[in-house]
């Protein structure tokens, strides 16, 4: 069975865990050589020890996305490891909701902190790499397509009450999108987007303490939703449920195949048929 991805070279920032983890190992046994990213070491390395398990390469590279090196360090490990960079996923975030009236500057500038300017930071420290390697391949007499996938949601396209700061974040990554399409299509490289609808994953599933929460970047930030919401929003969902880590990173897989060399520029709604919010 041929793997589609084999020999390339992809970082996945957040997939320490959900969909990141289910993107990198994905992606990981179709052949692609991984850079792993997460806050933590422990997740991290259990995906680097997973892939490696399964006769594949990862590595990891440690650190919050936001801060003002990381761009550079995650680039760079890419590089320094396997030579190389073809894809690049920008995976990592989190919601930290509240009314307009109620919401603070923190949590307004934490979301476009994750959420843009850290993919904004990573494509800028990645594009002098891609760039070499694309004027290396026309010396060279080959022709080699690198892939970007960016991660909105379906509250960046439609709106979302209680979530002014991730969907206007989310909105900006589908500009960011597009404007680097038109920027980079000279290096052959595609540059697309996935707008998640509701995935099951650690910070969405049920609560079972009202108060529950999860430490991210020393920030309590609260996890889980309510049972009865959570059946409410599947209800209007055309398939009838929230989606999995694994279907969600099979999205991102489609733009990272030689099958989508020619699409760029698009946002793919990956939501279970849900169409608004």
């Amino acid at each position: 069975m041929s793997r589609k991805l084999e020999g390339k070279v992809a970082l996945v920032t957040g997939s320490g865990r959900g969909i990141g983890r289910a993107i990198a190992l994905k992606l990981a046994f179709e052949g692609a050589r991984v850079v792993v990213n997460d806050l933590d070491a422990e997740p991290a390395m259990e995906v680097v020890e997973a892939v490696r398990a399964a006769g594949g390469e990862a590595v990891a590279c440690l650190g919050s996305v936001t801060a003002p090196d990381f761009a550079e360090r995650f680039i760079g490990t890419a590089v320094e490891t396997y030579k190389a960079l073809d894809i690049v996923v920008n995976n990592a975030g989190y919601t930290w909701d509240n009314i307009i009236q109620k919401m603070s500057d923190e949590q307004w500038y934490a979301m476009l902190d994750v959420h843009l300017t850290a993919p904004f930071r990573i494509l800028r420290a990645a594009q002098p790499v891609i760039r070499a390697q694309a004027r290396a391949d026309a010396a060279a007499g080959r022709r080699v397509v690198r892939k970007v996938v960016n991660i909105s949601s379906v509250a960046g396209l439609f709106g979302n009450a209680g979530q002014s700061n991730y969907s206007t974040a989310k909105a900006g990554i589908t500009g960011l999108t597009m404007t680097l399409a038109k920027e980079w299509g000279r290096l052959d490289t595609t540059v697309n987007c996935i707008a998640y609808g509701f995935i099951k994953t650690r910070l969405t599933e049920v609560a079972a303490d009202a108060h529950a929460t999860a430490n991210i970047e020393g920030r309590e930030i609260k996890v889980g939703v309510n049972p009865d919401l959570l059946a409410m929003m599947e209800r209007t969902i055309p398939l009838g449920r929230g989606g999995t880590p694994e279907e969600a990173a099979g999205a991102v897989y489609l733009f990272c195949i030689p099958e989508s060399d020619y699409v760029s520029g698009q946002t793919l709604i990956c939501s279970g048929g849900l169409t608004g919010i």
